[in-house]
């Protein structure tokens, strides 16, 4: 069941977090974990509804002002304090409410992320008791049930409701106005500070690229035809980069400081303590440490599937999109050397590297995950990390392989151009354009 059919089916001014379940679901496990919640968090208020047409269920979460404020303690919450108090960001406390700002507005001292995230963390911390059963899923005491019942597909979706009234307004501040400094504060307040942070850095390392840009226009344009010139603008320019490059860390490392002082993160205690990923499986022990029952995954079965599986994997990638590229460039030279076959016949060859390469980024990129949920990370952050590398390495030998072979060892600038800048540019372009368009219910 998709989000948009909930969304047009049934108003939704009254929900901040809608959680969905598959038709197939029973009432039994409806009520049970009905029950859970209402026992576990009694600050939500939650309505059943079920789609008109497809019969499937879904529970729309909402709470009051007063037990946002009491989450927004629990959570070490930071929001903005009166001038007249001090200012600045400080951790919300109900003992002084009214020392913040806004405090006296139940709908302008929440924003709907800070209202979400509130919902999602009593959700998230609704942890089970010992002996605790649901059919077949026997819970680990203290183990959190929503994230469990999750990753077993008994919870179909839990996603945070998009408000339209603040939509509209970041599309014509932020989306439209192509040339206006972005809303970057309008972002967070909406999206949260992750993803502010992230278009905070992007926006910052666009306006610096103009100083590159500029610098290698100007040596492009003073450098003469003859080899030594040349030479020396390529040497100038590298060192203008070095040089750049160090003041982009620099001055990056200040942006993001203000911008997590300004946002009430800079003195954010770190996670003493991060929950196991909910796909973590191995065999059931007493923890050495807490005393508490928990699943212990032996570390040498990860390090050996690492070497015996996911090294040879990822050399078997390598070794394919080298002889894709080597095919493709073969492919080239034979076209080119037929005079009698039309011009545009030499484009063929790019254009099938091109599409090899975009098909292999999706399928490199299963082959990531799958290796990734292989190896049986504890942690979401070990998880991430581990993504992360193999998609980097995926991405860079898939993508740069054949610009670096062209480049450096048959040293064809005028066939890199085109291979970079024209095709595989242009495809990756419209690839990304129209992938939304096609996921689209």
């Amino acid at each position: 069941m998709s989000r948009k059919s909930w969304l047009k089916m049934v108003p939704t001014e009254n929900c901040d977090i809608l959680m969905t379940f598959p038709d197939s679901i029973d009432d039994h496990t409806l009520l049970w974990l009905l029950n859970q919640i209402r026992v576990g968090v009694p600050q939500v208020n939650i309505q059943i509804r079920q789609h008109k047409h497809t019969q499937a269920h879904a529970f729309f979460i909402t709470t009051s002002f007063e037990n946002l404020l009491r989450g927004a303690e629990q959570m070490g919450m930071h929001k903005a304090v009166k001038p007249h108090f001090g200012g600045g960001m400080r951790r919300f406390t109900c003992d002084e409410d009214n020392i913040y700002e806004n405090i006296e507005s139940e709908l302008c001292f929440f924003t709907s992320q800070e209202r979400q995230s509130i919902i999602k963390y009593w959700l998230d911390n609704l942890r089970a008791k010992q002996g605790e059963v649901l059919h077949n899923i026997n819970f680990l005491e203290g183990k959190p049930i929503i994230p469990e019942l999750v990753a077993r597909g008994v919870i179909h979706q839990m996603f945070p409701l998009h408000e339209e009234r603040i939509l509209n307004q970041l599309m014509t501040s932020w989306v439209q106005a192509v040339c206006e400094r972005q809303p970057i504060d309008d972002i967070c307040d909406y999206f949260g500070v992750k993803i502010a942070m992230y278009f905070a850095w992007l926006g910052f390392y666009t306006n610096s690229m103009l100083y590159p840009a500029v610098i290698g226009f100007l040596l492009w344009i003073l450098a003469e035809d003859d080899q030594t010139s040349q030479d020396i603008c390529c040497v100038v320019f590298a060192l203008f980069n070095v040089v750049w490059a160090t003041l982009f860390l620099e001055r990056w490392k200040r942006r993001e400081a203000e911008l997590a002082y300004r946002w009430g993160t800079l003195d954010t205690p770190a996670e003493s303590l991060e929950e196991p990923r909910p796909q973590f499986r191995g065999v059931k022990r007493c923890s050495p440490i807490t005393g508490c029952e928990e699943f212990y995954y032996p570390p040498w079965k990860r390090v050996l599937f690492r070497w015996l599986v996911s090294l040879p994997i990822c050399l078997l990638c390598l070794c394919f999109v080298f002889l894709a590229m080597l095919l493709c460039l073969e492919l080239q030279e034979v076209v080119m050397e037929i005079q009698e076959l039309p011009s545009i016949t030499r484009f063929i060859p790019k254009i099938l590297l091109a599409i090899t390469v975009t098909i292999c980024d999706e399928v490199y990129k299963k082959i990531a995950y799958w290796l990734n949920d292989m190896e049986n990370y504890r942690l979401q952050s070990a998880y991430e990390n581990n993504l992360i590398i193999k998609m980097v390495f995926f991405e860079f030998i898939n993508s740069y392989l054949s610009l670096f072979y062209i480049a450096f060892y048959l040293k064809d600038m005028e066939r890199l151009k085109e291979v970079r800048l024209f095709i595989e540019t242009a495809l990756k372009s419209v690839l990304v354009k129209t992938t939304p368009l096609c996921e689209q219910d």
